[in-house]
C-alpha cells in the first residue's frame, strides 16, 4: 500500500460519453446544468461535449451551445471530444482549451467504430494535434480496447505501445488506456501499465 499515490486525479467523461448514449436528447441547459454540478462537486476534468456530426451523433448536436454555456471556473479542465479536422474547427470557434482525440489498439474495433484504420486514425489524429499546438490546446490521447476487444479478443500489450509511442511523439499531453469491454485482470493492467512506464 505504501508505493500508492497520495492522489487520483479523475476525469468525468458522463456529459459526453454517458449522454451520448441515451436514447433521448437532454436539453442544452440541462447538460450544463449538469457539468456546473460536477465542478461544484469538486471535479477539476470533465469531458464536456463532442464536436461530431449531429447526422451520427445527435445527442451532441448541441455542443456548440453546451460548450459556450458553461461558466468556465479557473482551474478546471473543460475537455471537447474531437473526431477529425470539422469538429476541431468547431471546437476552435468555441475558444475549446482542451480536447481529446480517440483511437484504439484493435485494428478491428477501430473499423467498426470509426471506420478507420490504425494508421488513418493516428494520420488523422497528427494534424488534430499539430493544430492544437499552434493554438496551445491541451490533448489527451484515448486508447480504447487496451486490454480486450469485442472482435479480436485480448490485446498484445505491445499492440497497445505501439499506439501510444505514436501519440507520445506527436506530442500529446496525456494517455487514457481503455478498458472498453471491462475485461481487465489487475494482472493485465500490472502488465500493459508496466510496460507503457
Amino acid at each position: 500500500m505504501q508505493q500508492l499515490p497520495s492522489k487520483v486525479i479523475l476525469t468525468e467523461v458522463g456529459p459526453r460519453d454517458g449522454l451520448q448514449n441515451e436514447k433521448g436528447i437532454v436539453p442544452t441547459l440541462q447538460k450544463i446544468s449538469f457539468i456546473e454540478s460536477l465542478v461544484d462537486a469538486g471535479i477539476t476534468r470533465i469531458e464536456a461535449t463532442s464536436f461530431v456530426s449531429p447526422k451520427w451523433v445527435p445527442q451532441m448536436g448541441d455542443s456548440a451551445e453546451v460548450y459556450r454555456g458553461i461558466s468556465k471556473k479557473p482551474g478546471v479542465k473543460y475537455i471537447a471530444l474531437v473526431p477529425n479536422d470539422k469538429g476541431m474547427e468547431a471546437a476552435l470557434q468555441c475558444d475549446v482549451n482542451a480536447i481529446a482525440v480517440f483511437t484504439a489498439a484493435s485494428e478491428t474495433f477501430n473499423k467498426k467504430n470509426i471506420n478507420r484504420t490504425i494508421e488513418e486514425s493516428l494520420q488523422d489524429i497528427r494534424k488534430l494535434v499539430q493544430k492544437s499546438q499552434e493554438n496551445k490546446i491541451w490533448v489527451r490521447g484515448y486508447i480504447s480496447t487496451c486490454f480486450g476487444c469485442p472482435y479480436e479478443g485480448k490485446i498484445s500489450p505491445d499492440a497497445v505501445l505501439r499506439v501510444a509511442r505514436e501519440l507520445l511523439e506527436m506530442g500529446v499531453d496525456e494517455l487514457s488506456i481503455g478498458d472498453t469491454i471491462g475485461v481487465a485482470t489487475p494482472n493485465q493492467v500490472d502488465e500493459v501499465v508496466g510496460l507503457l512506464l
